[in-house]
């Protein structure tokens, strides 16, 4: 493996990347000697070393990129998502993230939010969308992953919702209370509308 390999891979439009994905896309069979090569391009400023076994291409990456490659699988969803639809009004610096555990992670300067959900919820791609560097939830999705993890949330406008994506992804949750409770945004939704 030469130092042309690695430069190479990193021209995609990826901005980061994991120790994996770098050992997989060389099929490289010694992860000891790849980790070794790394460590040295870190170190002559080849590569930005963001956190153990992450890397960019220099230190001006996508966040969101880096949100979903700590723990995988993940997605960016919750307040991030709800909050650029304009379903929410109030701003969070953090990124928020949906995975297999509840933890909060400072990063290189950025706090990343992940929430646990279920395997099966967590693994079903139903609104989920990805844009080629990261999977990120619906509007729809982020609103139901919300209410998944609430017994009372407040949404400040749920006018961007699409109704029908919203019923659509419901029964992946499995759950009789989120399912009233989402009848209940409804309907109020629907009470005000007219």
């Amino acid at each position: 493996m030469e130092k042309v390999d690695i430069i190479n891979i990193l021209k995609n439009d990826n901005t980061v990347f994991s120790f994996k994905e770098i050992l997989l896309a060389f099929g490289e069979r010694n992860p000891g000697l790849l980790s070794r090569r790394l460590s040295y391009y870190v170190k002559n400023g080849q590569l930005y070393g963001i956190r153990r076994g992450i890397y960019a291409k220099d230190k001006v990456y996508d966040r969101r990129e880096l949100a979903t490659k700590i723990f995988i699988p993940s997605y960016i969803s919750f307040e991030t998502v709800l909050a650029e639809a304009g379903i929410i009004f109030q701003y969070y610096g953090q990124i928020f993230v949906a995975s297999y555990q509840t933890k909060e992670i400072d990063c290189d300067g950025q706090i990343f939010s992940f929430r646990k959900l279920k395997e099966n919820v967590l693994n079903d791609s139903s609104g989920i969308e990805n844009n080629g560097h990261y999977p990120i939830a619906s509007k729809e999705r982020a609103f139901l992953d919300t209410v998944y993890l609430n017994k009372d949330y407040h949404f400040d406008n749920l006018t961007p919702l699409d109704w029908n994506k919203v019923f659509s992804i419901l029964p992946i949750y499995g759950n009789k209370r989120m399912v009233e409770k989402v009848n209940d945004y409804y309907k109020h939704f629907i009470s005000n509308q007219g």
